[in-house]
């Protein structure tokens, strides 16, 4: 039974996010919404909740149905309240006193340790407040479950546990997922939404089968658009002729047959209809200047290590050389962050740190979860001309194709979007042309097209990095070394796979 219904829906804002969209939610249904970043997936989840009115089209709604949205950040008024006020504040009045009991079966079910429970939400981690917002919708009982970018923040285990809870849910409670995490979606959803301007195209299918589906659609209707185009241009070309026989020969006969071809040619130009085209958010490109150093960096036993000198663990013998794509594997709190930053410290610093040693012709590109690289309070045209020497022309250039759109070079970076923000990251490590890549989190506010881009690049250019990621689909498409961090021992393993089918089973 369908709960919502969709019907020609469509918003427009300076242009049309999406449009003649039909669309029915019932029982059963784990619906993923894919798009790029900025066109209309958290837009689309408050039309479902009622709070933004479509430009276009209805929406109809089963009498009574409560429907429970997640949304991407946490309100101000919450950061001084604790996980479990956080959460016991969203039963209604009514319940507060005889309903508390559910509060703990909430946090129970999201496995929350009590010493979490009493910690005020702006000392958090973003992980953790995220799990808060959706114990605080669930709490509530909502027959339908909105979910915007949920593992934003979560590291592997986190998203492992959300992925169980999320799939032991009754069936009967419709789980709507707006997620550019491609391994997260192949995990939860049964159906998939792929949200563009006119046509939106649903199918019955998990994300990776759905694209795939997507994919033979879109080239089928290319191919049929090249096939009526090269038709029309025939039609064309065979009026032409028969006009230039028919003014010759003053014949009336070959000037219909003229006007008839070029009605015909005209039917097929205004029916086709090109495949569709996803508006790039703003191209990646990276660089690799290359070395003939086959070693880049010998790591001696290192100790990777807390600010205040805790031992997390040592390195044992290990080289990273031209061409490797290392991943390191472990849980939160390992020491991964520090790991990377050691090695930073190393490259930017030689002969600072104790048993590392760094090929002087290793030139490092570094991103951190944080974007640390980027000021905020600086502009992107500032410090693009300014870092990297360049003419203002060819800075605008340069960020236009970025994706940092004219009017927004000249005003603060900490305005732009996470997606805006990560591709002016990116074209900062292009600019800074290296051959070793040193990457925290860097699918971190990547749309799915900007994570498949930056995997494209780093391939095409067989760039040497090290990285941390809690991105599955990146991991497997880019490592070709795994490096994992357990028990204060780094080692090497084959592949990440037992390291995620680990952390799912809660065994590692």
């Amino acid at each position: 039974m369908a709960l919502i219904s969709l019907k020609s829906l469509g918003v427009t804002m300076s242009a049309p996010l999406f449009s003649n969209l039909d669309l029915s939610i019932g029982t059963g249904d784990r619906l993923g919404i894919v798009a790029a970043n900025g066109r209309g997936k958290s837009t689309l989840l408050k039309c479902l909740t009622g709070e933004l009115e479509p430009t276009t089209g209805d929406i109809t709604r089963t009498r009574g149905l409560r429907v429970g949205n997640v949304e991407q950040s946490v309100v101000p008024a919450l950061l001084g309240r604790t996980f479990y006020q956080v959460v016991a504040d969203a039963l209604p009045p009514e319940q507060a006193d005889s309903e508390m009991w559910r509060v703990d079966v909430v946090l129970d079910s999201l496995d929350v340790p009590e010493p979490m429970r009493e910690r005020p939400m702006q000392v958090l981690s973003g992980g953790w407040q995220r799990l808060a917002l959706i114990a605080r919708v669930w709490v509530t009982d909502p027959d339908v479950l909105l979910l915007d970018e949920p593992t934003n923040h979560l590291d592997l285990a986190r998203i492992s546990q959300l992925e169980t809870w999320l799939n032991a849910l009754p069936r009967e409670v419709p789980v709507i997922i707006a997620s550019h995490d491609r391994a997260f979606l192949d995990a939860t959803t049964n159906r998939t939404l792929f949200l563009r301007p006119e046509q939106s195209p649903v199918f019955s299918l998990p994300y990776s089968r759905a694209r795939d589906a997507l994919d033979e659609i879109d080239a089928s209707a290319e191919r049929k658009f090249q096939r009526d185009m090269k038709v029309a241009q025939q039609l064309r070309r065979q009026a032409a002729k028969l006009n230039n026989i028919g003014i010759n020969s003053g014949s009336d006969l070959l000037t219909v047959k003229t006007k008839q071809l070029n009605q015909r040619a005209e039917k097929l130009e205004e029916a086709a209809n090109p495949a569709h085209r996803e508006k790039s958010a703003g191209a990646i490109k990276l660089a690799n200047r290359g070395t003939h150093a086959k070693v880049l960096i010998t790591l001696d036993d290192a100790a990777v290590e807390t600010p205040d000198g805790t031992l997390l663990f040592r390195t044992g013998k290990r080289h990273i050389c031209q061409g490797d794509r290392i991943v390191l594997l472990g849980r939160n709190g390992v020491g991964k962050s520090r790991f990377v930053t050691l090695i930073r410290n190393a490259i930017v610093e030689p002969d600072t740190v104790r048993n590392v040693k760094v090929t002087p012709s290793t030139v490092l590109g570094y991103s951190d979860q944080a974007l640390s690289g980027i000021n905020s309070d600086d502009t992107p045209l500032a410090m693009v001309s300014r870092r990297y020497d360049i003419g203002e022309q060819r800075a605008r250039s340069l960020l236009a194709g970025a994706g940092v759109v004219i009017e927004m070079q000249e005003r603060r970076i900490g305005v732009l979007s996470g997606g805006q923000k990560a591709r002016l990251m990116m074209l900062a490590l292009r600019l800074a042309n290296p051959n070793f890549y040193l990457l925290d989190e860097p699918t971190n506010h990547l749309d799915i097209d900007g994570q498949e881009a930056l995997e494209e690049e780093l391939l095409k250019h067989q760039a040497s990095c090290l990285l941390a990621s809690h991105d599955r689909s990146f991991i497997r498409a880019i490592g070709n070394r795994f490096w994992l961090i357990e028990k204060r021992k780094l080692t090497e393993v084959d592949d990440p796979e037992d390291f995620f089918r680990d952390v799912a089973e809660g065994t590692n």
